[in-house]
């Protein structure tokens, strides 16, 4: 429900949540559906902090319409919304064989309420106000739940290796150390390993940017993570794609 003042999220001592890389499940997008426009703000920037991709909707109709045409690891569902209701949004998504897991945020913190809530299809409850940490938490765990496989937790190419749970890479056996944004990227070209991975799929997939901030940002750290892959490495793995974009291939 809209609210005049941003109570219903108690905020942190700090404006950034710290939050250890590892806990976050790899590359975990999210949609959250909140038509309190200083709450969804507060919790779209900290969960982009902590590494999450984040939609958001306003009301309930556009909700369930984002709902039911992307994929998302975990949706964060306001109970009281405009135009359709949480509970009738989650509903219809299940009919609609939508299966991600769904966490319920209210006012209403009864125990028959989270019963309710629980029964119309999520698969958590969190009454509010609430702390953000919590949140997190909570959502780290239903994105776990739906889970990778875990033959997919480690990605390999040639004798570069990266785990994405421990947030380790390793060439040849060696430690490779990376800032977190230079994770993110390799994983992801890891991901595709083989494929021309392009400059706007790195923007949105990297950096969730849904446009070209016309900078270089890119290059550089490409060429920073080419730098601590293949230092001191005969074989290079990671290619410019002229006109296209990059490339992560083993050549054999």
């Amino acid at each position: 429900m809209q609210t005049s003042s941003f109570s219903s999220v108690k905020t942190e001592d700090s404006d950034s949540v710290n939050v250890s890389a590892e806990a976050i499940v790899p590359h975990m997008k999210i949609l959250v559906i909140e038509d309190d426009l200083e709450a969804a703000a507060y919790m779209t920037k900290a969960f982009r902090e902590a590494g999450i991709i984040v939609d958001h909707a306003s009301d309930g109709e556009s909700g369930l319409f984002m709902g039911s045409e992307n994929s998302y690891d975990v949706m964060v569902i306001d109970r009281m919304l405009p135009r359709r209701d949480g509970l009738s949004v989650i509903s219809e998504l299940r009919k609609r064989g939508v299966n991600a897991p769904v966490l319920i945020l209210s006012a209403l913190g009864q125990v028959d309420d989270r019963v309710t809530g629980l029964r119309a299809g999520g698969d958590d409850y969190l009454p509010k106000p609430y702390a953000f940490s919590e949140l997190l938490a909570r959502v780290e765990v239903l994105g776990r739940r739906k889970g990778t496989p875990e033959q997919d937790m480690v990605y390999r190419v040639g004798d570069l290796e990266l785990d994405r749970l421990s947030h380790e890479v390793k060439r040849a056996g060696k430690d490779v150390l990376l800032q977190p944004r230079e994770f993110r990227l390799l994983e992801y070209l890891m991901k595709n390993a083989g494929q021309v991975v392009t400059r706007t799929m790195l923007l949105e997939n990297v950096w969730d940017y849904h446009f070209d901030p016309q900078t270089n940002v890119i290059d550089v750290h490409v060429s920073r993570l080419r730098s601590k892959i293949e230092k001191d490495f005969d074989k290079p793995l990671l290619k410019t794609i002229r006109g296209a974009g990059y490339m992560i291939k083993d050549e054999g």
